[in-house]
């Protein structure tokens, strides 16, 4: 016999699937993440570089925000440039620096392999860079995260690795892209997990970890350890007037979260519409980014100060309106012309404008308390990542005592945006190209059942001295039922031993040849197969599905450590996994029903509906 699955495996079944590959992957990924911090370190000195030659028209790499060098009548066809440069290196270079580089990024990890086109590696952060530098309303993240994942991407096409491998790693680098830009290797890790890898198992969180912190180490020699964003500890305790504050404060920016996300997709559409080439489209983008400017001239940039202003307490009516308003639509605009740049930082900027916005409604908690709840609770509603958000906050301002409220505002802001948004910012895109990309992730209910409580153990089975003469007289039989025989599950016919031991198998098309063959005297196993390829009673019904894939059959008999057949298993039979899951989510069923008191027995029914 064949054998397959498990290998007799029972007892020592395991939790996990990970193997020694998981140590070489890691190593990589160590080195990895290096590269990473690198070339987000790179990309930050060339953002600043591209401010200084657009707004300051000098040549440095110290850091400066657009709106510092004035208003100037040459300042609205800053941007402008920067999208006609864009424009012309994705017509002519390639079209992947278009885009805020996350849903790229999920497209190519869940639906590509992981293979990405190792130009990409260095076009988009230079795209960026002139995006972000000529005013773009935009973060650095979401381009470092797909360099990152291409960087990783091509070390993986130059090894040989599967395409898991291969995914793991460009997740690996993508992940080691944030935590370098934010110094948050802990969130990194997170959005791996909540938004990258689309799993759960060692094989992939450890080599994602592993490149996180070696990023955030490397990163802490280039730029520094001190937070990206500077916070008063909290110290006073966080009242429960403040707890429902957050709660409501969730709900609100579920609710703006939304209406972003149906605005970025309404001017996208409205841009395909537009009888010109893409390639002019982020020039159209930056002339919206200019006249913003004009208005409200903190909107240019990444806009970090500006958070650092309003977390420091700043939250006059006149920066809030601003960014509420002004950054608001020139970054929906632009970012709807698909020029290149992230959306993580417009929508912390967004988020703690709302946050200190409604503060001034709320309990007192300090300052900057609201602006912080604001910002990850748009954030985690806008892409659906809770616990990267809540640690993000903690990440970013080294401010422990605020966990209570922001966590808090996360999980509402995530449980409603989930009712209320069919698809998140990140996929939206990859459904209207036609692509369908679930967000929940559990345990294969195929995974949790074995073929013994699936297969059928009322088989015919013949003896293996049985001669063709036996197959004979069963199609012989068949015919003579009709149709009812021919209906019946059982395709395969195991042939057995006086002990009961598998010894050949037959499929149905075999014992029909067997029974009109000329010389019917012959032993039935010369027709059949004496290697049958067979599945343990231990085996889950998840690694029998793998089998029937990969071998192309749809039925194996089943037996023991003893060689002995137990039962068959079909491909109907892995329906019963799915069943009981469906089983499990829609039938309500009262399990229990309180006594009466007073020594009154009542009734212990059990009640159940659909």
């Amino acid at each position: 016999m064949q054998q397959l699955g498990s290998k007799w495996r029972g007892s020592v079944l395991r939790d996990y699937s990970a193997d020694s590959r998981i140590l070489y992957v890691s190593a990589l990924a160590g080195g990895l993440g290096a590269v990473s911090a690198v070339a987000a370190w790179a990309l930050l000195e060339m953002i600043a570089l591209c401010t200084n030659l657009f707004y300051f028209h000098r040549w440095s790499f110290v850091e400066h925000d657009p709106w510092q060098s004035g208003v100037h009548w040459w300042s609205p066809m800053m941007p402008v440039l920067g999208g006609l440069i864009v424009g012309l290196m994705a017509r002519y270079l390639s079209p992947k620096v278009r885009g805020h580089g996350m849903p790229e990024a999920v497209e190519t990890i869940v639906f590509g392999g992981g293979k990405v086109q190792p130009r990409v590696a260095i076009l988009k952060p230079v795209a960026t860079a002139i995006s972000i530098g000529s005013g773009g309303p935009f973060g650095a993240e979401g381009p470092v995260i797909i360099t990152g994942g291409a960087i990783g991407s091509v070390l993986g096409q130059l090894l040989p690795m599967t395409d898991s491998e291969r995914t793991v790693l460009m997740v690996a680098g993508a992940s080691a892209g944030m935590a370098a830009t934010f110094n948050c290797p802990m969130s990194a890790t997170l959005l791996a997990v909540e938004i990258l890898l689309f799993e759960w198992r060692p094989r992939s969180l450890v080599p994602v970890a592993i490149a996180c912190v070696t990023a955030g180490a490397v990163r802490r020699l280039l730029l520094g350890p001190q937070s990206l964003l500077h916070m008063v500890p909290t110290g006073a305790p966080v009242y429960h007037s403040a707890m429902l504050g957050a709660l409501v404060l969730g709900i609100i920016a579920a609710f703006v979260a939304a209406g972003l996300s149906k605005a970025v997709h309404f001017t996208e559409h409205m841009f395909e519409k537009l009888p010109i080439h893409w390639m002019w489209w982020p020039a159209i983008g930056g002339l919206g980014i200019g006249l913003g400017g004009l208005v409200f001239p903190q909107a240019l940039g990444v806009g970090y100060s500006v958070i650092q202003q309003m977390i420091s307490g700043d939250t006059a009516w006149k920066l809030l309106a601003g960014v509420l308003i002004v950054k608001s639509l020139i970054w929906v605009f632009s970012l709807g012309s698909n020029t290149a740049g992230g959306i993580l930082a417009p929508l912390l900027m967004i988020g703690g404008a709302l946050g200190a916005a409604v503060g001034h409604l709320m309990p007192v908690m300090s300052p900057g308390a609201w602006v912080l709840v604001g910002m990850t609770s748009v954030l985690t509603a806008a892409i659906g990542c809770p616990l990267t958000s809540a640690m993000l906050a903690l990440e970013l301002t080294h401010n422990g005592g605020l966990m209570l409220p922001v966590l808090l505002a996360c999980v509402s802001a995530y449980a409603v945006s989930a009712l209320v948004q069919p698809r998140s910012m990140l996929t939206e895109s990859l459904s209207r190209r036609g692509l369908h990309l679930s967000r929940e992730f559990g345990v294969d209910p195929l995974e949790t059942m074995l073929a013994s409580q699936a297969m059928h153990t009322s088989v015919f089975a013949l003896n293996d001295s049985a001669t063709r003469k036996d197959a004979a007289d069963w199609l012989r039989k068949m015919d003579e039922r009709g149709a009812e025989a021919w209906s019946h599950w059982q395709r395969v016919f195991p042939l057995v031993d006086a002990d009961g031991k598998l010894t050949g198998l037959l499929t149905r098309s075999q014992m029909m040849a067997a029974a009109k063959q000329a010389d019917l005297s012959q032993p039935l196993v010369l027709s059949g197969s004496t290697t049958p390829i067979t599945v343990s009673p231990r085996d889950t019904l998840r690694e029998c599905a793998v089998m029937m894939a990969e071998t192309k059959l749809t039925s194996f008999p089943v037996v023991n450590a003893d060689g002995k057949l137990v039962g068959v298993i079909m491909i109907d039979d892995l329906l019963k996994g799915r069943s009981e899951q469906s089983q499990r989510e829609n039938m309500r069923e009262r399990v229990l029903r309180l006594r009466w008191p007073f020594g009154g027995r009542g009734e212990e029914v059990v009640t159940s509906d659909k």
